[in-house]
């Protein structure tokens, strides 16, 4: 649907939103926002995963050589994690790990 027809129906697009609350893109404030989004999209994506491959969090840690609540504050957006930490994640599912630059 473009915008067009979303302002003919009565939509506020999310975009419009986001800015509002975060400001606009490329500034820091809505940098730091893309940022934590990221975070959360990573680490649902490892907790689907990890929840996939049959493993509690405490399993995969031990796999990984790590803790617990690592494993929790990633799944939880809350820790900015390195790529190499990444690739152990995933690997340790069985999983590669790729990226896109867009």
């Amino acid at each position: 649907m473009t915008q067009e027809e979303m302002k003919q129906l009565g939509c506020t697009p999310i975009e419009d939103f986001i800015t509002e609350d975060f400001g606009a893109i490329g500034t820091e404030e809505r940098n730091a926002f893309e940022l934590g989004c990221d975070a959360f999209l990573i680490g649902e994506h490892l907790k689907k995963e990890r929840i996939s491959a049959g493993l509690t969090q405490q399993q995969l840690a031990e796999k990984i050589g790590s803790k617990k609540s690592f494993i929790s504050r990633i799944e939880h957006g809350k820790v900015d994690i390195q790529l190499s930490t990444l690739y152990r994640l995933f690997n340790g599912l069985g999983r590669q790990v790729s990226f896109a630059v867009l």
